[in-house]
C-alpha cells in the first residue's frame, strides 16, 4: 500500500488491542485471551460497533450470551472457529458469517479449539437499554450510559 492512509481510511494495524472484559469474576478469566481492535470506535462510528477480534488458542469470544435489543453479526476472516448456540456446534472458516438478531433467546459464543490464532469482525449495533442474558452462568447484563452493568440472574451483585 502506498502511502499512509488519512481519514476516513483506516489501517487496522494502528489501532491498538485490548485484551480482557468488563465481565466480574469468575467469568473475566475465561476471556483473558481475546483481543479486540474498536475499528467502528477509531472511526466515529456511532450507531454500530465493528471490532476486529482476534481469539488464541484455546480461547472464546464470550460468555456463550444473547441480547435483548441489539443484533449481532460475525464473518470469519482468518483460522478456524467453532460455533457454539443452542442447536450445538459446527466449525466456521474463513468467508463464512453468523448472525444473531435482537431478542432471539440462542445463547451463542465463538471458541478457538486450534493451534493457530482465529480473527473475524464482530458488528453489532449500539441501541440503548439492551441486555444480555448468559443461559450457562448464573449472570445477566444490562447496558447504561456507563458501561455494562452485571448482576447476578436474582439482581444481586457480583
Amino acid at each position: 500500500m502506498a502511502g499512509r492512509l488519512k481519514p476516513p481510511a483506516l489501517d487496522p494495524a494502528a489501532v491498538p488491542a485490548a485484551s480482557g472484559s468488563s465481565y466480574p469474576e469468575p467469568f473475566r478469566s475465561k476471556v483473558a485471551a481475546r483481543r479486540k481492535q474498536r475499528l467502528g470506535d477509531a472511526l466515529g462510528l456511532k450507531n454500530f460497533g465493528v471490532n476486529l477480534t482476534t481469539l488464541a488458542p484455546g480461547a472464546q469470544s464470550a460468555l456463550r450470551h444473547w441480547h435483548a435489543k441489539q443484533d449481532e453479526f460475525i464473518f470469519v476472516l482468518q483460522g478456524e472457529l467453532v460455533l457454539v448456540t443452542d442447536a450445538g456446534e459446527q466449525v466456521l472458516g474463513p468467508g463464512m458469517c453468523a448472525g444473531f438478531p435482537a431478542g432471539r433467546p440462542d445463547g451463542h459464543h465463538l471458541v478457538n479449539r486450534t493451534q493457530a490464532e482465529a480473527a473475524y469482525l464482530e458488528i453489532g449495533d449500539r441501541t440503548p437499554g439492551d441486555g444480555a442474558d448468559y443461559p450457562d452462568d448464573d449472570l445477566v447484563a444490562q447496558a447504561t450510559p456507563q458501561g455494562w452493568r452485571f448482576t447476578r440472574k436474582d439482581g444481586t451483585p457480583y
